[in-house]
């Protein structure tokens, strides 16, 4: 009878199905970042659309060293019209692994935002040296997102890399 006992546990163990529970919907667009100074720093910028209405941007550079966090900001317009005003705030850039992820669900303004409204956005992202000083000015990397996304930027380079939908 304990064999049966054994066996009928070892069945049920075996039969569960193991799922893996995700924070996402399955949508996200990934545009290149490309170098936007003298220093070689390029990467890309992943938006993915939470299942909460949030959005998680995720930036992920290469070039960068050291122990500076470095500015990231969401713009309203095209990169090569610098200067915009700023959407959104996100976190900063660990220059060290080169990543930066923020959730998003408002704007600067606090207008809500979910990320079929950020996918309509004519919008860029730009990476800073610095939060102040003269670094504060340099731009390591940028890129055009949202509607200016498949827009042709002033060096010839398109931000949309990839769309993926479930």
């Amino acid at each position: 009878m304990k064999n049966l006992w054994v066996a009928a546990l070892i069945v049920l163990a075996s039969c569960q199905k193991n799922e893996t529970v995700s924070d996402f919907t399955g949508n996200q667009s990934t545009y290149g970042l490309v170098q936007a100074s003298q220093y070689a720093v390029s990467g890309t910028v992943v938006f993915k659309e939470r299942k909460d209405g949030g959005t998680t941007v995720q930036v992920q550079l290469s070039g960068t060293d050291g122990t500076s966090q470095l500015p990231v900001h969401l713009h309203m317009g095209d990169m090569s019209a610098n200067g915009a005003v700023v959407a959104a705030l996100l976190s900063p850039v660990n220059a060290k692994t080169g990543v930066s992820q923020t959730v998003i669900t408002q704007l600067a303004d606090e207008t809500k935002v979910s990320y079929k409204d950020l996918m309509k956005l004519a919008a860029y992202i730009n990476i800073h040296a610095s939060d102040s000083g003269p670094e504060g000015n340099v731009i390591l990397a940028a890129g055009n997102v949202g509607a200016n996304g498949t827009k042709l930027s002033a060096n010839l380079q398109i931000g949309l890399c990839q769309t993926t939908k479930p």
